[in-house]
C-alpha cells in the first residue's frame, strides 16, 4: 500500500473529529435510560418523573390556597365546619380541593404505577376538571367571596391544562422517540461490519513491485519480492485504524435512517452524507 495522499489525509483528519462530535451529540441528546438493558429501562424515565412531580405540586398548591382561604374571617375550624359538614355547592371551596385529589390519584396511578403510554387518563381528568369548574363558576356565588373566589377556580383550571400539555408534548413524545432510537441502535448492533473485523497485520496492506506485462521479471523468487515490497509504516496503520473506527460510527448513523428528519439546511444530515461518500469512495481502496 502506498502512502495515503496528502488531500485524503487532511480530509480524514478533519472528518474524524466531526464524526466524533456527531456521535457525542446523539448520545447526550438522549436520556440515560436509552443506554440501559431492557429490564432496567422499565423504570420511570426522567421526563415522566418530572410529570409526576408536577402533578404532586398541583395537589399541594391547591391545598395551600384552600388552607389560606379557610384561615380567614371566622377561623379555620369554623370555616372547615361550614365547607365540609354544611357543604353547599354555591359557596364551598371543598369540592375544588376534592377535584385536585381526584386529578392527583388518577394521574399518579395511571402514569406512575401502571406507566401508561396513552393520553386517555389525562383526557378524563382534564375533561372532568374543566366541566366542573365551568359549572361551578356559572352556578355558584364564589365570585362574591373576594380574591379566592377567582384564584382557586382559575389556578385549578390552568394547572389541569398544563398537565395535559406536558404529558402530550413532552412525556409521550420523548419516550416514543427514545424507544425508536433504542430499536434502531439494537438493529445497528446486529448488522455485520463493512470492514474487516480482524486485527490489522502488516501482511494485509502492501504494494506489489511494479512489473510490465510479458517481462521476464514478472515472476521472481520470494526474496526479490520481499526486497521490492514496501513496508507498512506505523502512521499508515494508524490511519487505517482511525478509518475503521470512523466507519463504524457512520454505520450506526446510517442504521438510524428511519429516524432522520430531512430539513433544508440541516448541517448534520449534509455532513453525514458527505462523510459517507468520502469514506466509501476513498477509504475502501
Amino acid at each position: 500500500m502506498s502512502k495515503l495522499p496528502g488531500d485524503f489525509q487532511s480530509d480524514l483528519e478533519r472528518s474524524l473529529p466531526a464524526i466524533a462530535s456527531i456521535n457525542s451529540s446523539l448520545s447526550q441528546s438522549l436520556s440515560p435510560q436509552f443506554f440501559l438493558p431492557p429490564r432496567q429501562r422499565r423504570a420511570i424515565s426522567d421526563v415522566r418523573r418530572t410529570f409526576c412531580l408536577f402533578v404532586t405540586f398541583d395537589l399541594l398548591f391547591i391545598s395551600l390556597l384552600w388552607i389560606i382561604e379557610l384561615n380567614t374571617n371566622n377561623g379555620i375550624e369554623k370555616n372547615l365546619e361550614n365547607e365540609i359538614i354544611y357543604y353547599k355547592f354555591s359557596t364551598s371551596f371543598f369540592d375544588i380541593f376534592i377535584l385536585a385529589v381526584f386529578r392527583f390519584s388518577v394521574l399518579l396511578i395511571g402514569y406512575a404505577v401502571f406507566r401508561l403510554r396513552h393520553w386517555w387518563a389525562i383526557a378524563i381528568t382534564t375533561l372532568v376538571t374543566s366541566a366542573f369548574l365551568i359549572a361551578k363558576v356559572i352556578m355558584s356565588q364564589l365570585l362574591s367571596k373576594g380574591a379566592f373566589g377567582y384564584l382557586l377556580p382559575i389556578m385549578s383550571f390552568v394547572l389541569a391544562w398544563l398537565e395535559t400539555w406536558f404529558l402530550d408534548f413532552k412525556v409521550l413524545t420523548q419516550e416514543a422517540e427514545e424507544e425508536r432510537w433504542y430499536l434502531a441502535a439494537q438493529a445497528a448492533a446486529l448488522r455485520p461490519p463493512l470492514l474487516y473485523p480482524g486485527a490489522i497485520s502488516d501482511g494485509q496492506f502492501y504494494s506489489p513491485p511494479e512489473s510490465f506485462a510479458g517481462s521476464d521479471n514478472e515472476f521472481e523468487d520470494d526474496d526479490d519480492e520481499a526486497v521490492g515490497r514496501k513496508a507498512v509504516t506505523a502512521q499508515e496503520r494508524e490511519y487505517v485504524r482511525k478509518g475503521k473506527e470512523a466507519m463504524e460510527i457512520v454505520e450506526q448513523i446510517l442504521a438510524q435512517e428511519v429516524n432522520w428528519k430531512y430539513e433544508k439546511g440541516n448541517e448534520v444530515g449534509m455532513l453525514s452524507i458527505h462523510l459517507t461518500s468520502l469514506f466509501m469512495g476513498k477509504l475502501l481502496f
